[in-house]
């Protein structure tokens, strides 16, 4: 926005709008309430010091796995491809092995169920997180 021009002016009162550059942390929080709107506060959250909350809850999981949640709850409901969580498993280990995800998944699932999500596999495609019992 130039200097002297006024703000635009919302139309909608449910639009929401910040002026740019905002700080990274008020975005965060605006994309947070708008899913939940949409969600019915009912959509995970992983920050990066390794805490995933859902449905009030929340748990530890750790350095390794934020990277693969980061990215399960982007999609949260979708499919996640198999080779995405698998960068983001190279990227925090460094380990290139098939099993390498396998074992986080593994450990994830174990984890997240304690806040009510699971991790479901579809077979020759990747994941999805979603609440259990759905």
């Amino acid at each position: 926005m130039e200097a002297g021009n006024d703000a635009p002016v919302c139309v909608d009162p449910g639009e929401d709008w910040i002026r740019s550059p905002a700080p990274r942390g008020d975005v965060e929080a605006r994309i947070q309430a708008l899913s939940q709107r949409v969600y019915g506060r009912r959509v995970p959250t992983v920050d990066s010091t390794g805490v995933l909350c859902f449905g009030g809850n929340s748990v530890a999981i750790s350095t390794t796995q934020v990277g693969i949640m980061e990215e399960l709850v982007a999609h949260y409901g979708e499919v996640v491809y198999r080779a995405e969580l698998e960068q983001q498993v190279v990227r925090a280990t460094g380990a290139i092995s098939r099993n390498a995800l396998d074992l986080q998944i593994m450990r994830l699932r174990r984890r997240i169920s304690e806040v009510g999500l699971c991790i479901r596999t579809v077979w020759g495609r990747g994941y999805i997180l979603e609440a259990d019992g759905l």
